[in-house]
C-alpha cells in the first residue's frame, strides 16, 4: 500500500491523498505536479533522490482515507530539489 505522503518534498505544498497533483517515483518520493513541470529541465523528469521516473500518484477515495489514512510524515528539503546525481 502506498504511504501517500502529505506534502511536496521540494516546496512543502500540501498534497492530500484524495486530491490530484502529486507525482511519485518508485520509492514513493513525492513531488507536486507544478514543481515537476517547473523543474523538469533540472530534474530531467527523474527523481532528485534516486533517479526514478515520476508517475501521477493515484487518488485514495475519501471513504478509504478514513479507514486507511494517508501518512502524516512530511519530507521537505529546504534547499530545494536538484538534479539527480
Amino acid at each position: 500500500m502506498l504511504e501517500m505522503r502529505p506534502s511536496c518534498e521540494c516546496c512543502d505544498r500540501d498534497l492530500p491523498g484524495d486530491a490530484p497533483g502529486a507525482m511519485i517515483c518508485t520509492f514513493e518520493c513525492t513531488v507536486c505536479l507544478a514543481r515537476v513541470a517547473s523543474v523538469a529541465g533540472v530534474l530531467r523528469d527523474r527523481c532528485p533522490n534516486r533517479g526514478g521516473g515520476f508517475v501521477a500518484r493515484p487518488l485514495r477515495p475519501a471513504a478509504w482515507l478514513v479507514r486507511v489514512p494517508a501518512s502524516t510524515k512530511r519530507v521537505f528539503k529546504p534547499e530545494g530539489c536538484g538534479p539527480t546525481a
